[in-house]
């Protein structure tokens, strides 16, 4: 992804965060972590993106970002094309999409650099350290992962343990429910920016989301924790 050579040809702009005006006058409520990893995937088949935000929870500043494309290990052929076709096709994305995925196991592996890189994992537990993934809903980390992990014949990380469904959290402080991210986007009056479906953009969306919440006085906690085979959903109420 950083080669010269493939730069020259090939560049997607990162969307920018809008800054975030604090009122000194109400601090930001404490958060039970120092950093939020906002993980959006995309792909119903096979995962096809893999990106993260890092934001930082105390300032609400973004720290860095992840960004794989990520290629299938069953879909192949002219399905496979099919599927990037219609995937990225509108964005003109299936030749960047072709020479820069890579396989999901190889994914996992920059991603823990990436994570030890800013001391995020736990070198003994492997668990996260003072930071949690927020998704908007269950699926990203309860099903998907999983199943990617299945097909591509790897165990599940442990650090996928636990996570935030943003939904709960949105339903629960807001008093609203939001099926989803354009929802909750236009229950707060915001706009969405880049292209809906892009993972990166959604990423990048749902982290202006975390930011809202938060300035309005949010408190993000886990909602869901995986116990071996088993996933325990931590609110009464939720989405």
């Amino acid at each position: 992804m950083d080669s010269p050579e493939h730069l020259e040809k090939f560049s997607h702009t990162f969307p920018e965060l809008d800054p975030v005006v604090l009122d000194a006058a109400r601090p930001l409520p404490r958060q039970p972590f120092d950093k939020f990893l906002v993980l959006d995937l995309e792909g119903k088949v096979e995962i096809l993106e893999f990106p993260v935000v890092l934001l930082d929870a105390k300032t609400l500043t973004v720290v860095d970002r992840f960004h794989r494309f990520v290629r299938p290990c069953e879909l192949k052929g002219s399905r496979l094309q099919a599927y990037i076709a219609g995937k990225y096709g509108r964005w003109k994305l299936e030749r960047l999409w072709e020479d820069t995925a890579i396989p999901f196991q190889e994914t996992l592996l920059a991603f823990e650099d990436w994570l030890e890189q800013h001391s995020l994992r736990d070198p003994e537990s492997h668990l996260l350290k003072n930071s949690a993934f927020v998704t908007c809903g269950n699926w990203d980390i309860k099903t998907k992962i999983p199943e990617q992990c299945i097909t591509s014949g790897i165990p599940l990380p442990s650090y996928f343990c636990e996570w935030i469904n943003l939904k709960d959290i949105f339903l629960n402080f807001y008093n609203k429910r939001a099926p989803g991210m354009l929802s909750m986007m236009r229950s707060l009056d915001m706009r969405v920016q880049g292209s809906h479906h892009l993972g990166l953009d959604d990423a990048h969306n749902i982290a202006r989301i975390v930011q809202k919440m938060e300035s309005d006085g949010a408190v993000l906690s886990i909602t869901a924790k995986r116990r071996g085979n088993r996933v325990e959903f931590l609110f009464q109420n939720r989405v």
